[in-house]
Formats: structure tokens, C-alpha cells, sequence
């Protein structure tokens, strides 16, 4: 992973995805490895799960692929960053990489492929057999 964090207020931006809502788009060039944001979190347990799991937060919140390693009963995680509300694909150019720190657990986007400016940043759902049938995902 690279160690370059660029300041969001200028790498990346916001904007409306016709079908998909709103997505996250490059607004400088990304190589195979840059850390694109880096950005804390909250666990939640299964009780909180449950609550949230009613409520549109569900759409937003993330599960670790490394769950099985932890020895805690976390089970998701919000995240506060513009990764939250980075689309689904099922050929990502980026992924989520987790860090436990001291001040808690962190997610950081990385870049799988190049990532060229304007170009919408994705990455794979960890989650997506749990979300309702009515939700459908556009490549």
C-alpha cells in the first residue's frame, strides 16, 4: 500500500450516477496502490445491527471480509469518508482495506487498477447477499 494520502477536498468528488445515486469520481489520477482516503469508524454489535439494519443507514454501512479474524463481536462498521458512499461493482478499481489502531478500527479505498480523473471509483460489497431483493445493483 502506498503511504500517499491526497487531501479529498481536491482528489475527489460527489456526484449523481443516473440509476445508481450518488458516487465518488476521481479528480486526480490514481495509480495501482495509492491509498485514494483513509477515513475512522464505528463498530456496532449485533443488537445495534438489528436497529440500524431498519433504518437507510443500512445501504451505508460496511462488513469486514477479514470478520473471521477478529476476536470481537462487531459486526459493522460506518464509515465517516467519501467511502461510504462509493458504488458496487463487480470489477472494482479500488478495495477496502481495514487497519485496528489504537483510536480504533480504520478503512482506507485503495486503488486495484489505474484510476483516471473523472473516473467513478468503485469497489466490491463485502455484504451484498443481505441487502433486500427489491435492491438492485447497476454495473
Amino acid at each position: 500500500m502506498a503511504d500517499k494520502l491526497s487531501d479529498i477536498s481536491t482528489a475527489l468528488y460527489v456526484r449523481n450516477v443516473p440509476r445508481k445515486g450518488r458516487g465518488v469520481f476521481a479528480n486526480i489520477p490514481f495509480k495501482v496502490g495509492d491509498v485514494i482516503e483513509r477515513a475512522p469508524t464505528w463498530g456496532f454489535d449485533d443488537a445495534e445491527g438489528t436497529l440500524i439494519d431498519r433504518t437507510g443507514l443500512f445501504e451505508y454501512y460496511f462488513v469486514r471480509s477479514d470478520r473471521h479474524r477478529q476476536k470481537n463481536s462487531l459486526v459493522g462498521y460506518v464509515v465517516f469518508g467519501f467511502i461510504s458512499i462509493v458504488n458496487h461493482s463487480s470489477n472494482p478499481n479500488a478495495q477496502i482495506v481495514w487497519s485496528d489502531e489504537d483510536s480504533g478500527a480504520w478503512a482506507s479505498i485503495v486503488a486495484l487498477k489505474d484510476i483516471n480523473i473523472h473516473e467513478e471509483i468503485t469497489h466490491r460489497y463485502t455484504n451484498i447477499s443481505s441487502y433486500p431483493s427489491n435492491i438492485t445493483f447497476i454495473e
